[in-house]
């Protein structure tokens, strides 16, 4: 039985060759690390809930400010009554009603504002901490990319250097003058080169591949410019560096804005108990239909009607309201020590990474050392080996502790390098380094 296809499918198998075609020959494209920053700053998920939460705690401020402007409500209450006319809603029958209602006098409603205007700079804040977390994010990406791809380039050369050697040391055993042991381990500094090469690769796929999704570059054409990485500046190491960053900090001042949120919450359920006064205004324009003239004097009654006072209120009795006071007393302490945690966590995470970043550059500047080193004694066994006082062992032995070398110091630039990232951002200066702000 021949099976016939759509004329839907027959074209979806003539495109899909073509698109991937397409996406695997996109022309590469060099991102510096700014421009990296600037797409997934665009492009970051968490910047646009901040930015969310931002607009909304704008709305709800502007919301509690708008209750002393009075609101003005038109409608029609109209309905067929038996007897006295009672009210539809809290409103007599009427063939056109207006209400107009604002706040006069509220105490509580002033701190309820006010604890509203404090949330916006929370979440301003928020936004803010979540940039600096979007550029972290990218810059040590972008930076740990750099590092394998150097790497890369020094192990494919390192392989191509231990092929020969084992084919060297094949050629020695077959002439009988070294040993299968030999060879072994010759197989075994290949493998091992091949083993980090494999290692190296996968970690780079994986950075590019994060890399390409937060900046919206597909990973085949996204290529990175290690040298658009900007200077690190010189850490500082003031004592008292630490406790004033903490102040500086968007988490802790988010935290710290939060908690006087919540006291002035306090302050105002507190004042939900004293009185309030709201202005109030009203016109109805009654109707026969309802028969009000039966109930009024002969001639009293009149259709246009209106009412402007002032409605005032004594909560002398609110038990449910006092249970809202313990409640809100509760979130104040809870906000307060959560403010107070937050600070010394960054006072402490600051003094950490000022700590880290000069350990870690002694630490690199031991294996710069180290690898200069066992360069100069690769050299010092080739010079050997002209006069015949080492052999192509021991040339193997010390090109294979050179690149064991090369890779610790890679290794420890790039804690320097996350050290040195992770302390601008606690110090507010990641996003103008990286964004080359001055």
């Amino acid at each position: 039985m021949k099976i016939r296809l759509s004329s839907a499918t027959r074209i979806y198998r003539l495109v899909l060759p073509l698109v991937l075609f397409l996406s695997d020959s996109l022309p590469a494209q060099t991102v510096s690390l700014r421009h990296a920053v600037e797409l997934a700053l665009e492009h970051a998920t968490g910047i646009t809930i901040a930015t969310a939460d931002e607009t909304h705690a704008a709305a709800s401020y502007r919301e509690l400010r708008n209750s002393y402007i009075p609101q003005l409500n038109v409608g029609a209450g109209i309905g067929y009554t038996d007897g006295f006319p009672l009210s539809l809603e809290g409103g007599a029958p009427s063939l056109v009603n207006v209400t107009v209602q604002s706040a006069l006098f509220n105490l509580a409603l002033s701190d309820f504002i006010r604890a509203a205007r404090d949330e916006i700079k929370v979440d301003a804040l928020t936004t803010k901490d979540q940039r600096n977390k979007v550029i972290q994010d990218t810059v040590l990406s972008y930076a740990e990319l750099a590092k394998w791809e150097r790497r890369l380039s020094g192990l494919q050369e390192a392989q191509g250097e231990e092929q020969k050697m084992q084919a060297a040391v094949e050629e020695r055993v077959k002439a009988g003058v070294d040993s299968t042991m030999d060879l072994s381990k010759a197989k075994l500094s290949v493998a091992r080169v091949k083993l980090r090469l494999a290692e190296a690769n996968g970690a780079a796929d994986v950075l590019r591949e994060h890399l390409a999704k937060i900046t919206g570059i597909p990973p085949a054409s996204f290529v990175i410019d290690p040298d658009s990485i900007p200077a690190f500046p010189a850490a500082k190491q003031d004592d008292g560096s630490a406790e004033k960053t903490a102040d500086d900090n968007p988490g802790v001042k988010a935290a710290m804005e939060e908690a006087h949120a919540q006291y002035l919450r306090v302050q105002g359920e507190k004042k939900a108990l004293w009185p309030t006064m709201d202005f109030a205004a009203q016109y109805a324009n009654l109707t026969t239909i309802n028969d009000y003239q039966r109930f009024y004097r002969p001639g009293s009654f009149q259709p246009n009607n209106i009412t402007i006072g002032a409605a005032v209120r004594f909560p002398f009795f609110n038990l449910a309201q006092h249970a809202r006071i313990q409640e809100a007393e509760a979130d104040a302490l809870k906000a307060k020590k959560q403010a107070e945690a937050t600070r010394n966590s960054a006072s402490e995470e600051t003094l950490r990474l000022q700590r880290s970043v000069v350990q870690m550059q002694d630490a690199r500047d031991v294996a710069q050392l180290e690898y200069e080193i066992a360069q100069q004694n690769v050299q010092a066994v080739r010079t050997r080996m002209e006069s015949s006082t080492a052999n192509l062992h021991d040339l193997d032995s010390a090109e294979t502790q050179a690149n064991e070398r090369f890779i610790t110091l890679q290794d420890l630039t790039f804690e320097v390098e996350r050290s040195q990232i992770g302390l601008m951002r606690a110090t507010g200066g990641l996003e103008r380094w990286a964004l080359g702000m001055n």
